[in-house]
């Protein structure tokens, strides 16, 4: 059944692949954007002007949709400094205050709100299902707020789901957008040991299970959305240079990540080899399981919306 949807954080690297996506399975899309919308004018979009982090006249139309995706968060990219991290912390977490409290009041909604596998912290070789604990660190910490931020609509009746994405891998974009490049000049490599469990999925995917979360009225609370085959860092630098045809012979030893990243480092030698239990035995079925074949499309395909 076709459902009216609104979204925050639509003009981001998978706002820019969902919202598209929605619209062509029949939805309607009100996207919230600060300036200009990036998306081609279709008769089921809608844009609102506003900022997610500030009250406005934005949060009136949320209890007019059946449905809210909150996607907005600020890039965890570079160093952090203190005020890098209020700025990750608060767009996550603020964003999703407001929009509970639009949700006040209203009929039963759909809440599906964006989180990510940092939640687990850094996990060595343990296997990490949807029902596993929390873990420690910056990103875990805001992991966890942003979690409890949007499960706070729960108790009014609203139907929650907190969809924790692995590193999203698709054309134009992403974290392939950083290091394509140097994978392309030949100066790709490991990151520290190479040993750390990396948790990834296909854009198209995410934006599958995005969708699928939505239509799958039993589904609530957290569920991994990540490809059934995590990798190592070191397999997944090899799988990254044999797409490129170029070699990667150079590790960054993680002294030398620390020093160039700070405490931003962890998350690029953090472990968690995740699954997606909840997913797949919902019936999801993902389009690019397997890490060569993901890579392959997300570096020789063009962006399409």
């Amino acid at each position: 059944m076709a459902m009216r949807i609104f979204a925050l954080g639509a003009t981001g690297f998978v706002g820019q692949t969902l919202v598209p996506h929605l619209l062509r399975a029949g939805h309607e899309v009100t996207a919230l954007v600060r300036r200009h919308s990036p998306f081609a004018p279709h008769p089921r979009l809608r844009t609102v002007a506003g900022d997610p982090l500030l009250p406005g006249a934005w949060q009136e139309e949320v209890a007019q949709h059946d449905a809210v995706i909150n996607l907005t968060g600020a890039s965890i990219a570079g160093r952090w400094d203190s005020a890098t991290k209020e700025r990750i912390r608060s767009s996550r977490v603020r964003s999703t205050e407001l929009v509970v409290e639009a949700l006040q009041g209203a009929p039963a909604k759909v809440l599906v709100c964006a989180n990510a596998v940092g939640y687990f912290g850094d996990c060595g070789d343990t296997i990490l299902d949807d029902h596993a604990p929390a873990g420690t660190g910056f990103l875990a910490e805001v992991c966890i707020a942003w979690q409890e931020a949007a499960m706070a609509a729960a108790p009014a009746g609203h139907r929650v789901v907190i969809p924790r994405f692995g590193v999203v891998l698709g054309p134009g974009g992403g974290v392939l957008a950083k290091m394509l490049p140097v994978f392309r000049w030949g100066l790709g490599g490991r990151l520290g040991s190479g040993c750390q469990w990396f948790s990834w999925v296909h854009i198209q995917d995410l934006a599958d299970a995005l969708r699928f979360l939505l239509e799958q009225p039993g589904l609530t609370g957290p569920i991994n959305v990540v490809a059934p085959e995590p990798v190592t860092s070191a397999r997944f630098t090899a799988t990254l240079a044999e797409v490129v045809g170029r070699p990667a012979f150079l590790p960054v030893p993680a002294l030398v990540l620390r020093l160039a990243f700070g405490e931003a480092a962890a998350m690029l030698l953090a472990s968690q080899r995740c699954i997606p239990r909840r997913l797949e035995e919902a019936g999801f079925q993902f389009s690019y399981p397997n890490l060569a074949g993901a890579l392959r499309h997300a570096v020789h395909s063009t962006p399409t919306p």
